[in-house]
């Protein structure tokens, strides 16, 4: 090799680490501090993207997706700058294609520890993690379930992993009432809503991926109109939807705006607590049903008594939790609850028909009075296959409103909300209408999702 050749070599592979730098930067898959480091250390003619995966940095999967990426640039365009823009998906940190994800082989996590398995569905952008006999491993992502190139789990296999993520207390749980709900906490890898149980053929168990930081409201495609239900003191605010719809997320960011722009206390109420929120404006305290209380309603009694401002609750599962989530909006309290109902007028038909039919006139005419509104959300996938968006219906509290609600009416509510666009509000079918009319989903996603399917044929 002569001396040009080698200098021409030289060249390509420093501008092929510096495009790939670019791109690491681009999509936030490494700090740029960070970098400079690693790039100073780096040998002339090195592969920046192996030291980066040597290093803990990024993963393999990572820097295979960008050196592709630069390779075709290359091939196809010369020596043209790549476009950073033009990252496949799967090379963004916490963010997996389902084509990417279906030519991945897991079959080296087998025999490893649980925390293994998570960590590996983290850094992919999964939702949930499913570990269930007589199947490979199961993870939810963009909204779709999907099994991982990875051999059958036995039951030995399960039972075995739980046992091992288990503290003594919890196995005993778990071995004298056949489940078990509790955050697992891995300390760096991050926390996880977890369920185990026993089932006909040996012990599973499925997790809740929470993620490392508190969302914003525009992290989560949410408009900022909903930051108004902050603003209140006192009235009840639900937050509705199917699982694994978001409810958890849209609720933690609300609450999170709360503590940085009050000074208040925030008492929440979950089941079990996901949401870390470190004390900002506000002072805040977390409890877990069953941890630290016994059930919603002893909590929220309990919680009346210790000078809250507003109360969050993770879910109204019963009518005595109801009747103390609208006893504590009615004596000045904020009150941000979930519920599983897939829109405005269910909402407030589900809070009202759990009462008994002689209770429910005085009980109408609370929710008229306190009720400030219903935020309803589904996570639709997105045309790309990169992702899901959110599809909202919103409600706020107006005169209108509260009169249909003291007199029965609420089957009126959708005409409100219609004619309420220029006060925020919006229809489920509406709100799908538009991301179908942005591009941003099928037309057979829209209808799937939709009660309401005119104008959605594509």
């Amino acid at each position: 090799m002569t001396d040009e050749t080698r200098e021409g070599t030289a060249d390509r592979s420093s501008r092929d680490a510096a495009r790939f730098g670019r791109i690491v930067l681009k999509n936030q898959l490494v700090e740029e501090a960070t970098l400079r480091k690693v790039m100073a250390q780096l040998p002339a003619g090195a592969d920046l993207g192996a030291l980066l995966v040597s290093e803990g940095l990024i993963t393999e999967q990572h820097a295979r997706t960008i050196s592709q990426k630069i390779s075709q640039r290359a091939t196809s365009q010369g020596e043209a700058e790549t476009d950073e823009n033009e990252v496949p998906t799967a090379a963004r940190k916490g963010v997996t294609s389902l084509s990417d994800l279906d030519r991945m082989d897991f079959s080296d996590l087998h025999g490893k520890p649980l925390d293994d398995y998570l960590m590996r569905a983290r850094q992919l952008g999964c939702s949930d993690f499913h570990f269930q006999v007589d199947s490979p491993p199961l993870v939810r992502i963009h909204g779709h379930l999907v099994r991982w190139k990875h051999p059958v789990l036995t039951a030995e296999d399960t039972s075995r992993a739980i046992r091992a993520m288990l503290d003594e207390e919890q196995w005993k749980e778990l071995s004298e009432h056949l489940d078990i709900d509790f955050c697992l906490e891995l300390g760096e890898s991050g926390r996880y809503r977890t369920n185990c149980y026993r089932q006909r053929k040996g012990l599973e168990a499925i997790f809740r991926i929470i993620p490392d930081t508190i969302p914003s409201l525009a992290d989560l495609h949410l408009p900022d109109s909903l930051s108004e239900f902050t603003q209140y003191n006192q009235g009840i605010v639900l937050v509705t939807g199917p699982a694994g719809c978001g409810k958890s997320a849209t609720l933690a960011a609300l609450v999170n705006l709360i503590n940085h722009n009050r000074k208040d206390h925030i008492v929440t109420v979950e089941d079990p607590i996901e949401y870390i929120f470190e004390p900002a404006g506000c002072n805040v305290n977390q409890r877990h049903v069953r941890r630290h209380t016994q059930t919603f309603y002893t909590a929220l009694r309990s919680a009346m008594r210790a000078d809250p401002d507003v109360i969050m609750v993770g879910e109204m599962r019963d009518m005595e939790t109801i009747s103390m989530a609208i006893t504590a909006a009615e004596t000045g309290h904020l009150v941000l609850a979930t519920l599983h109902t897939i829109n405005a007028v269910r909402s407030i038909d589900r809070l009202i028909d759990v009462f008994p039919p002689r209770e429910q006139e005085q009980v109408r005419a609370m929710v008229s009075e306190s009720m400030r509104g219903v935020i309803s959300q589904q996570l639709l996938p997105r045309k790309d296959g990169t992702g899901v968006e959110p599809a909202l219906e919103i409600m706020f509290s107006t005169p209108a409103v509260g009169n249909l609600i003291r007199e029965g009416k609420t089957f009126q509510l959708p005409s409100v909300l219609q004619t309420g666009k220029k006060r925020g509000m919006v229809t489920m079918a509406d709100s799908i209408r538009a991301l179908l009319g942005k591009g941003l989903i099928t037309p057979e996603v829209a209808r799937f999702h939709s009660e309401d399917t005119t104008g959605m044929q594509g």
